[in-house]
Parts: structure tokens; C-alpha cells; sequence
């Protein structure tokens, strides 16, 4: 009995230290299963973050799907193809015939899409992105505007490679993030060996590391290529720069030097010539050398080849002959007016002009035309009726119009005239002697020193009849005898001494008993009303 109760006992007990140990076994594993869990969890949690981070990079994503999407598209219409081939040949139902042409027409579609994604250049994965940017054509520096052509072009080729440089940090830190991936992922298979979902994930993560690892390798090699291209454009650019300016400084001391020394001519001019009139003359021809050889500076710094220079002048005077033809005799004129010294400025001179005469100043003698001012003189009192105009003569009117000069060379003065009318029955003899001896009294001055001028004159021109005394004419008329006389006065003040000799010639007649004025008159014959009977009557008989 008590044997019984002993094994009974034993039985009993170890069948309790055995549900013991079971139960301890199923804990561990439950906790193992539960850390294993939570493992995974975690992982998934940091899969999800580092996938939100990659999805920011979206330029080379995107490139990587639609470089997948052409894959599965090339795949679908490799497939299409085969199955059309087949069906054209051994086609022989309805059936066969319609699937033909639905398959034909599928074809099409995703030929067409095949082409647009090859357009936008996703036919090999990143194949904009890993290309640097094309460098175009490198600016040659020949003169100082292409200086900001050359620093404009050093600027952009800076900035893509900046750019390109962005693109490859970018496609480093992506790399980064897919390794991160990578190995979550292949932690995960340690943890589920037989998770098919997690090993394919990982089989085609593993794919896409690579394609992005050997974007970055293609980056690298392309980068160091296009640096030093960059690099290469960059010297010659600066080299061209280098030699403008250093050509701009030569340019501009000769410039200096130049007006240095024009300025010391001006100066000199100035000192030693006292007639406004030569000064003027002197400064203009100064200054129209100056510019001239500037230009002449100019044309021979920028034109590497003599030859290129008389092609361009060639041109260039054959354009303007044919298009500026009135520009360029204008230029010719000014030439033969400064050369010839047939005008000067200060000069008063009358121009025939559209059947207008104009009398005046010279103010001006630029190159393309000749700036009077319009005085009042006898023109305008008889004919214009305005003065004080200023009137702009081109200078291509010395070949073409009528230009009369009253104050050439050291000549100021000029012959002026007064007419004045008697009767038949006034003492002519007596009037011219009287007009003759006015004219003399308020001429004399200006008839010595046109005396002194003409004399002056000899060594330049040929003169026969040198006589300056005042010159007393006289005409027979239909209502009298014209007295004439002509006097020298200034060519500036005409009008002064014609009004001074005018005046005393009236004073002079009107006080002689035997000169009178004639003018036009009208006589009227009255007849009584008798008269006019008598006359009638007489008539009749």
C-alpha cells in the first residue's frame, strides 16, 4: 500500500516538473517571438522615415521610375511584337483575327510612349543627370566689349558646374539613405529568412544601389573631365581679358599723351595768336587733328591685319559715297572751305539759297555745314523783311550755289551805292559835284584803309583797278537824270553810312535853288462846263 502511494506520489511529481518546464519553454519562446516582433516593428518604422527622406529626392527617383517604366514598356512590346508575328502567320479563327488587330493597335500605343520616353531622356537610367552641361563655344577677347561677353560666359560655366556639383551631393546623400535601406532590410531577412516579400524588396534594392552607385562612379569621372575643361576655358578667357586690358591701358596713355600735347598746342595758339578769327580757325583745325588721330589710335590697336583697315575704309567710303552723298561732299566742302580759306569764321557773307538771299555773320564752320547770322543789311530790308536768324549752310553749297564773300582775307570793306533823281532842268553838274564831295567827307576813313587793304591783296591776287575814291555817275532817265555815287564803308555797317549820306545829299539839294528832287507826279486839266460846248460845237462844224 504504501509502495502504491510512493509511485503514485513519484508519478505525480514528475509529471508537475515536466508541465513546469514546458510552461518555462513556452515563455521563452513567446518573448523571443515577442522581441522578434518588436525588432521588426522597429525596423519598419525606420524604413518608412528613411523612405519619406528619399521620396524628397525626387529628381533622380523620378528618373529611376520612368527609367523602369520604359523597361516593363520595352518588355510589354517585346512581348506584343512576337505574339503579333505569330498571329500574322498562323491566324486563322475570328478570334485570331481580332486579337491581331487589338494587339496591332496596343503596339502603336506603347511605341509612342516608348519614343516619349525616350524624348525625355529616360530610354538609360539618368542619362540627363549624370551629363554636365554643354560648354558652348569659348568668346575670343579682340576688343573691350567682349571683356563682359568673356566674364558673362566665366559666370554661367561656374554656375552649372556648381550645379552639377549640387546634383552629385545630392545623388551621394540618396546613395547613403539606400545603403541605410539596404541593410534594414537584410537585418529583416536575418530575422524572417522566409519572408519572400522582404527578399524580393531587398533582390531589387540591391539592383537599384547599384544603378545609382555607378551613376555616382560615371559622376566622378565626368566631374574631374568637366572641371578641367571649364578650367582650360576659364584661362583663355582670362588671358583674352588679361590682353585687353592691357591694350586698353596702352590705348588710353597714348590717348593722354595726345591731349597732352594738343592741350600744350592750344595753349601756345592761344599765347601767340591775338586775331580771334586765325585763333578760332587754329583751334578748330587742332581739334579735328586730335580727334583724328585718336581714331587713327583706335583703327590700329583693332584691326590686327593693315589689309582688313583699307577693306573697311573701301566699304565704307563706297557706303557713304553712294548712301551719305550729300554727307560726303558736305565733308569734301568743309575740306576746301578750311584748305582754301575762302571762308573763315567771323566773315559776312551772302548765300543764295531756294531764291532767298541770306546775309550774315559766319558763327560756325563744322564739318557738315556752315552757322550764319543773319544781320540787318540792305537784303533784308528790301527783300527778306527779317533778320537776325540763324541760318545753316551746307557746306556742299561751295560747289553748288552762289556764296559771296564781303570780308575775304584782310578785305573789310565794300562798295555801296545811293541813287537819287533830279529834273531836266536842275544843275546836274552841280549835284554830282555836291554827292561826290558828301561822299568823300564820310568815306574817307574807310577809303585809306581799303587802300592799305588792296595793297595787302596784291600778293595774292591780280589786281588792275585799284581807285577807291567815291564815284559819281549819272544816267538819263525817263523823268530826269539820275545822280549816282558809290562810296567804301564797312562791310558790317552798310546801312549806318548809307543813312548818314543819304540824308545829307536831301540837305544839300533842298538847300540849292537851282536842283531839284524828282519824283513821280500827275497832273489833272479841269474843263468849265462852256468849254466843254464850245469845243463840241467846233467839233461839229
Amino acid at each position: 500500500m504504501s509502495l502504491r502511494f510512493f509511485l503514485f506520489f513519484l508519478l505525480i511529481l514528475c509529471s508537475s516538473l515536466l508541465q513546469a518546464e514546458v510552461t518555462a519553454v513556452d515563455d521563452s519562446v513567446t518573448k523571443k517571438e515577442n522581441k522578434t516582433a518588436q525588432k521588426i516593428e522597429n525596423y519598419e518604422e525606420r524604413l518608412q522615415a528613411i523612405e519619406s527622406e528619399i521620396s524628397e529626392e525626387n529628381v533622380w527617383m523620378k528618373s529611376y521610375s520612368s527609367y523602369l517604366t520604359s523597361m516593363d514598356v520595352k518588355q510589354n512590346l517585346d512581348a506584343i511584337k512576337k505574339r503579333v508575328k505569330y498571329l500574322a502567320k498562323h491566324a486563322k479563327t475570328d478570334a485570331d483575327h481580332e486579337e491581331l488587330v487589338g494587339l496591332i493597335s496596343k503596339q502603336n500605343i506603347l511605341a509612342s510612349q516608348i519614343e516619349k520616353l525616350k524624348g525625355s531622356g529616360s530610354s538609360a537610367p539618368f542619362s540627363e543627370l549624370i551629363t554636365p552641361p554643354n560648354i558652348n563655344k569659348v568668346p575670343e577677347i579682340h576688343n573691350p566689349f567682349d571683356i563682359l561677353s568673356g566674364l558673362s560666359t566665366i559666370k554661367t560655366l561656374n554656375a552649372n558646374l556648381e550645379e552639377y556639383k549640387r546634383k552629385r551631393e545630392s545623388l551621394i546623400e540618396l546613395i547613403d539613405k539606400l545603403k541605410q535601406e539596404n541593410k534594414i532590410y537584410k537585418k529583416l531577412l536575418q530575422l524572417q529568412p522566409e519572408n519572400k516579400k522582404y527578399a524580393e524588396i531587398y533582390h531589387q534594392k540591391q539592383i537599384q544601389l547599384e544603378m545609382f552607385e555607378r551613376a555616382l562612379d560615371t559622376m566622378n569621372v565626368t566631374l574631374d573631365v568637366y572641371q578641367k575643361r571649364l578650367d582650360i576655358a576659364e584661362i583663355n578667357i582670362n588671358k583674352g581679358i588679361e590682353k585687353q586690358v592691357y591694350r586698353l591701358i596702352k590705348i588710353g596713355t597714348a590717348i593722354f599723351f595726345v591731349f597732352f600735347i594738343f592741350f600744350l598746342l592750344k595753349l601756345v595758339v592761344k599765347k601767340y595768336i591775338t586775331d580771334n578769327e586765325r585763333f578760332y580757325m587754329a583751334n578748330k583745325i587742332i581739334t579735328f587733328t586730335n580727334f583724328t588721330i585718336i581714331v587713327l589710335i583706335l583703327f590700329f590697336n583693332y584691326i590686327e591685319n593693315a589689309s582688313y583697315l583699307v577693306t573697311i575704309l573701301g566699304f565704307a567710303s563706297a557706303g557713304i559715297a553712294i548712301a551719305m552723298k550729300d554727307w560726303f561732299m558736305s565733308i569734301l566742302g568743309w575740306l576746301v572751305i578750311v584748305f582754301g580759306g575762302s571762308v573763315h569764321v567771323g566773315d559776312r557773307i551772302r548765300v543764295d539759297m531756294d531764291g532767298m538771299q541770306y546775309v550774315g555773320d559766319v558763327l560756325d564752320i563744322s564739318l557738315l555745314r556752315i552757322t550764319i547770322l543773319e544781320d540787318i543789311t540792305l537784303t533784308s530790308v528790301m527783300h527778306n523783311r527779317r533778320a537776325g536768324r540763324i541760318i545753316f549752310i551746307p557746306n556742299n553749297y561751295v560747289f553748288t550755289r552762289m556764296i559771296a564773300n564781303y570780308t575775304h582775307n584782310s578785305l573789310k570793306t565794300v562798295w555801296d551805292g545811293i541813287k537819287i533823281t533830279i529834273t531836266f532842268d536842275s544843275n546836274h553838274k552841280k549835284a554830282m559835284h555836291l554827292v561826290k564831295e558828301i561822299a568823300k567827307k564820310y568815306s574817307k576813313g574807310y577809303t585809306d584803309i581799303t587802300r592799305k587793304q588792296l595793297n595787302k591783296l596784291r600778293q595774292h591776287y591780280n589786281l588792275k583797278n585799284t581807285n577807291v575814291e567815291p564815284r559819281v555817275y549819272s544816267f538819263l532817265e525817263s523823268n530826269g537824270v539820275d545822280i549816282e555815287v558809290w562810296y567804301l564803308t564797312n562791310a558790317y555797317a552798310t546801312l549806318t553810312l548809307r543813312s548818314v549820306i543819304s540824308t545829307e545829299i536831301l540837305d544839300a539839294f533842298n538847300e540849292a535853288d537851282d536842283i531839284t528832287i524828282a519824283y513821280p507826279t500827275q497832273k489833272l486839266h479841269i474843263s468849265t462846263q462852256s468849254e466843254k460846248s464850245l469845243q463840241h460845237a467846233q467839233e461839229i462844224v
